[in-house]
């Protein structure tokens, strides 16, 4: 059984471990709050940006390289999502998981496949796995995660899938629905789907200004972009949810386990105190 010097070291342990997990709570929390509040502003936005592309899929004559699909896909651009630090629960070995099981998907199909990382945690895991080309990572984008930063970004993806460099892109990352709650996902960036409905387009009778091809070229690659910034939003999101849960529930086992430390020292106390007392009175009653 420990001594008293030795729990005592503990619970000076643990309070300091309580302390700082309390920290990186409040911190995630204040992330959060704004985070959260981005993403919950883009996605009304970038939904009507889908409806209007759905609708524009449904018009005759609509054609744009985007939407150009390979006859065999044999080049596959994977981005994955992760972040630049740990603590934060499943969050990075979800994506890192469900990246490597996309990877084996399309080892299976004997394509070519590239991984583009973003986030110090996947950058170290996607150098060890073999049969890929690795492209590197962008690990400062979360330091600064603004839309212009991201839009250089998609911008150059954009111009590799027109010139063919590749024939899929995939965008892996974490979908945020509330701090407790993360869905990772695989969300389709190229070729986009323009979807031919016969019926809808019988029923919409549209007038383009100033004519159909400037605003296809316009509107299409803006919503690519929005698509794009909502994924690392939600990402940046899900980050500080998961780390804000997972200090939560270490600052609620610290509690615990302090409580269980205190009352162990204190019963070893008491017992120690109480052989002092039995000594001392055996020792009176020696002399006497």
């Amino acid at each position: 059984m420990a001594n008293l010097k030795e729990i005592r070291n503990r619970i000076a342990s643990v309070s300091s471990t309580k302390q700082i997990t309390s920290a990186m709570k409040m911190v995630s929390a204040a992330k959060l709050r704004k985070s959260q509040s981005a993403i919950q502003k883009l996605r009304p936005y970038s939904q009507k940006m889908t409806e209007i592309m759905d609708r524009l899929g449904s018009a005759e004559g609509v054609y744009t390289p985007f939407a150009r699909k390979a006859k065999e896909e044999k080049n596959i651009l994977l981005i994955a999502l992760t972040s630049n630090k740990g603590l934060c629960s499943t969050f990075n070995s979800s994506i890192i998981k469900l990246t490597a099981s996309r990877i084996d998907f399309y080892k299976q199909k004997k394509a070519n496949i590239f991984v583009q990382s973003f986030g110090k945690r996947g950058d170290a895991a996607f150098k060890k796995m073999n049969g890929i080309t690795y492209m590197g990572s962008n690990d400062d984008i979360w330091e600064n995660l603004n839309f212009h930063n991201v839009d250089t970004i998609t911008e150059q993806i954009m111009k590799d899938f027109e010139n063919k460099k590749f024939d899929r892109v995939e965008i892996i990352y974490n979908i945020f629905k509330n701090a407790a709650t993360q869905y990772p996902t695989i969300e389709n960036f190229l070729p986009i789907e323009l979807k031919q409905d016969n019926k809808k387009a019988e029923n919409c009778d549209y007038i383009f200004q100033p004519n159909k091809e400037d605003i296809i070229k316009s509107i299409i690659p803006q919503s690519l972009h929005t698509q794009v910034f909502k994924c690392f939003l939600d990402s940046f999101a899900s980050e500080h949810g998961a780390r804000m849960s997972s200090m939560n529930k270490a600052t609620d086992n610290a509690q615990e386990l302090l409580k269980e430390l205190t009352l162990t020292y204190n019963k070893l106390r008491q017992a120690s105190i109480t052989n002092e007392i039995i000594e001392i009175c055996s020792g009176a009653n020696a002399l006497n």
